[in-house]
């Protein structure tokens, strides 16, 4: 019988760039690497397999590298609130020199972390055989008379004079060979080793939802609810806020943010999605503070359709940008399962070019209903299955 504990669920997952190494964050802080072993036995980068149009019936396998503990169970005194273990986020960096560097956040703190193999080091035997010390003596003998010492007016005591020059400093018959020490020698053996190299921390008041990378390789955002904040990889007691929807009165509060992203190669251009279904691009090069943006994505509502339950609809939940830059493909969807995918177009700004409603996978006559809306319109169907990434490459594809 299998027992999963709470601390075992899975709350964050992320490929590097190459599809190599897989990083899997739980719910216990701790953070578990991966690394794929059947591209091996073919011979041959998957890429270049690819390429080669190679059949491979199998899936890809991975096996386990290392794991370590990201962070450490944290609490709050301006809240007076435990902070949640469990990582939110996990974003790969560029590898250098043979070794790995990733970013891990949970809700309030980020960490930026190198693996790397090390050969490990042992420590031996003494140099010398115990038998052999016992017989050759003590290595050095000392003897210095209090009695002889003169004493000054201030207290001290005037060695130079008479005590200095007892000091028997003859080394043993034995010669230096005979002094017994330990010898710390580097064997061919290697082990994986996480060190923590920054830490990113006390620059959000509300729980992290996102980190991601920039093209540039040097900065990377942290982004809350109401804010989204620009740091440099090298320093970190200091980052820069870019976007701040914060409102003086709470109370006229309307909307969050959901998800950011940054452009595939342009690494002044920054998107982020709000919880009102709307998608804003933003360039950080015209302001410090980026409170304006240059394009707007969202859905004309219907006059008279807006409802409760619309909004929860429209809310986006993550964005991706495609591998070209042009497009930006969305997410919408409710925890039950309900998701719709939209593409839209870096130069349109109305209406999305595709929509891609997933219903596919239902279950009977299975539904939702929201709690005191006995309407018949507030019903929404379970859906169970997870969008096909690959239908949806198909049809980005297909508006180049």
């Amino acid at each position: 019988m299998i027992v999963m504990f709470a601390v075992d669920i899975i709350s964050a997952i992320e490929f590097d760039r190459t599809g190599d190494h897989l990083a899997i964050g739980d719910r216990g802080v701790r953070v578990v690497l991966f690394e794929r072993t059947d591209t091996r036995d073919h011979g041959g980068h998957w890429r270049e397999l690819e390429r080669m149009d190679y059949s491979n019936g199998r899936h890809p396998e991975f096996r386990y590298k290392t794991e370590f503990q990201s962070h450490e169970p944290e609490f709050d005194y301006l809240k007076s609130l435990e902070i949640e273990e469990k990582i939110n986020k996990i974003r790969w960096c560029q590898a250098a020199n043979g070794a790995l560097f990733l970013l891990s956040t949970n809700d309030k703190t980020i960490k930026f972390w190198k693996v790397q193999e090390k050969k490990v080091e042992k420590v031996c035997d003494l140099n010398m055989d115990l038998s052999r010390a016992m017989r050759n003596g003590p290595a050095v003998s000392s003897s210095i008379s209090a009695s002889s010492k003169s004493c000054m007016a201030n207290g001290g005591c005037d060695e130079r004079s008479s005590g200095y020059s007892s000091i028997d400093t003859s080394l043993p018959s034995g010669g230096l060979s005979s002094l017994q020490l330990p010898m710390v020698v580097t064997s061919h053996e290697t082990s994986l080793v996480a060190r923590c190299r920054r830490i990113y921390a006390h620059a959000h008041h509300y729980h992290i939802n996102s980190i991601l990378n920039n093209s540039d390789g040097e900065t990377f955002i942290s982004t809350d609810d109401l804010r989204i904040n620009l740091w440099n990889l090298e320093i970190s007691n200091q980052s820069f806020n870019i976007v701040d929807v914060k409102l003086a009165n709470m109370e006229d509060l309307t909307e969050v943010i959901t998800s950011t992203e940054f452009h595939p190669t342009h690494c002044n251009t920054l998107a982020y999605s709000s919880s009102r279904g709307s998608i804003r691009l933003i360039d950080m090069r015209q302001s410090a503070l980026c409170d304006t943006h240059s394009k707007l994505f969202e859905e004309l509502e219907v006059p008279g359709t807006r409802s409760f339950f619309t909004e929860i609809i429209a809310s986006i939940s993550d964005i991706k940008f495609a591998k070209d830059g042009r497009h930006i493909l969305s997410q919408s969807s409710v925890e039950n399962g309900f998701a719709k995918e939209q593409v839209h177009n870096l130069k349109v700004n109305q209406k999305p070019n595709g929509v891609h409603e997933d219903h596919s996978v239902q279950k009977g006559d299975s539904y939702m209903t929201l709690s005191g809306d006995s309407n018949e319109s507030a019903r929404l169907p379970l859906v169970c299955g997870i969008v096909l990434i690959l239908e949806v490459a198909l049809k980005s594809q297909a508006l180049h």
